[in-house]
Formats: C-alpha cells, structure tokens, sequence
C-alpha cells in the first residue's frame, strides 16, 4: 500500500530500483492552446549542481551517463489516466559524486500558450517498485500555482547513505530556464 505524503514529507525509499510516475490532467480549453508538460530530471551533487550537463535528463537527453536514471519519453498530449511521463531509477548504478534527484515539470512554450500551472489540476508524483508494480509513495499537488510555469514536484536524495524522497510542491515562474540556471 502507498504512503500519501503531503507537501514537506519525507519517506525512505528501500527499492533499488523503482519508477517515478508523473501525472496531470489540463483545461485545454482556458487558453485555445494545446499544453505540453515536460518532466525534467536534475541530477546533483553535493554542492547542489550537476556534475556535467548530461546529469540533466529530459526528453532530448533520456539517460544520465551512469545509466541510472531514465526518462522514458515525452507524452505531448497528457491524454488519458495514469502517468503521463515516467522516468526509471535504478540506484544501484548511481554516480558515488550524486547525492540528489531533482524531478521537474514544466509548461512547453508556457509564456507564448499564456499558461501555468494553475490551469492543471490533478497533478501527482508517485513512485513505483519496478520489479512488482507496487506503489511506494505518492505526493498529489493541492496548491494553485497561478503564476509558475514549472513546479518540482519532488526530490530523491541521499542522507546517511540511505535514499529518501520529500515531496516538495514548489512552483517557478521563469520555467525550465530558471532551474538551469539554478543547478547548472
């Protein structure tokens, strides 16, 4: 059975290998455009940076160069139930140099379509054991993010030498740009 955090929580993750699920569902008809989340993956160091930019995944860049992160496409529409983006984590051929997972998603052209995140609703990240399909933790976003472009939704990250998850629910307005120029 899944753990249901709120915004702040944090949760052990035990799984070596798990699938981190990303959902949404969009008021297509706010704007007369159609949107287009994009789930972004900052893989980081201790120093809150990524080591080298291919620790930036996204669906221009599907695995991190240690092969332990895996973007596994980009979904155009968010059409439909369930996850609308995935991205598989195995941890036991993670980087010694990573300490953290920073997962993102943001709004494809948002300025240009004039929309935000308050235009989504029934936003979600959930983690999944790869092997047996069984729910970890799940985080749904309650807040209205009238204003941001790009929410992280979470961060995976190393304390002690054991994995956690905290559900973060924290929105951007500059989208994809402004983590970049946050973690690069």
């Amino acid at each position: 059975m899944a753990i249901n955090l709120q915004k702040g929580q944090r949760e052990s993750i035990h799984a070596p290998k798990f699938t981190v699920g990303l959902g949404w569902d969009t008021n297509s008809s706010s704007t007369g455009s159609a949107f287009d989340l994009d789930a972004s993956v900052f893989i980081l160091g201790d120093n809150k940076r990524l080591p080298a930019d291919e620790y930036f995944v996204f669906y221009n860049n599907l695995k991190s160069p240690d092969g332990a992160v895996e973007h596994t496409g980009d979904n155009l529409t968010g059409d439909g139930d369930g996850d609308d983006e995935q991205v598989k984590v195995d941890l036991s051929k993670i980087d010694s140099k990573v300490s953290e997972i920073c997962i993102v998603v943001t709004i494809h052209e948002a300025e240009a379509r004039r929309q935000n995140f308050g235009q989504v609703r029934n936003s979600f990240i959930r983690i999944f054991d790869t092997e047996t399909g069984a729910d970890i933790l799940k985080y749904e976003l309650e807040e209205d993010f009238s204003i941001e472009t790009a929410v992280e939704f979470g961060r995976i990250y190393k304390k002690d030498n054991n994995w956690k998850f905290e559900a973060v629910g924290a929105g951007m307005k500059g989208g994809l740009q402004d983590y970049l120029n946050k973690y690069q």
